[in-house]
């Protein structure tokens, strides 16, 4: 199986992305970007887990959506991108931090979520002066993000009194073990990559 080849930034991309900024995927994932801080003051200033979890509930909606959408419209673009995933990596970091504020989850586990991102962040600059504008994304990072953002609504369903939350928190609990396992090992395997392109690829001011 060969390896796969991190993007140069200096390549023409995979898929031809547009220019346009006004289109239906770009404006469902500005609505995810805004959703962010109505679902902090409703879970830390009203308390309210049950509107909490309808609004991540609405937010995954329009994440899966602006894919589709992408796709079927024929509205990839650039700048979609980089809404998508900045909206991903917000919610990874905002959420368990809520969390934490409200006692749903431990801060040490909240350290290693948060902690894995600022590492992976760190890689940016040697990619960098390779002229890597990204490495390419891995399958275990996207399963890893998948269980997170599956994690978070049914936890703070379990935050809420009866059957549901009874039956949500352990299911929660699942998704999260399984999500920070994997969110854990996908920062290995980035690392390598990252590794294996800063010994085989010259500076990028030597190749001027």
């Amino acid at each position: 199986m060969t390896r796969p080849r991190p993007q140069d930034s200096r390549e023409a991309p995979r898929s031809e992305r547009s220019d346009a900024v006004w289109t239906v995927p770009n404006a469902l994932s500005v609505l995810r970007l805004l959703l962010i801080p109505v679902f902090i003051w409703l879970l830390l200033v009203e308390e309210s887990a049950a509107w909490a979890f309808a609004v991540l509930f609405v937010s995954g909606l329009t994440d899966w959506l602006d894919g589709k959408l992408a796709r079927w419209l024929g509205q990839s673009s650039k700048l979609g991108a980089l809404l998508d995933p900045a909206a991903d990596r917000l919610y990874v970091i905002v959420i368990p931090i809520c969390f934490g504020i409200r006692d749903f989850v431990p801060w040490w586990l909240i350290g290693l979520i948060v902690g894995r991102d600022l590492l992976l962040f760190a890689t940016a600059p040697l990619l960098k002066s390779r002229g890597v504008t990204a490495l390419p994304t891995l399958y275990v990072g996207k399963a890893a993000t998948f269980a997170l953002m599956s994690a978070f609504p049914w936890l703070l369903a379990g935050q809420i009194d009866g059957v549901v939350g009874t039956v949500c928190h352990p299911i929660g609990w699942a998704f999260l073990i399984w999500g920070v396992g994997l969110y854990l090992w996908s920062l290995v395997l980035y690392w390598i990559q990252t590794v294996a392109v800063v010994r085989t690829m010259p500076p990028r001011s030597v190749t001027g």
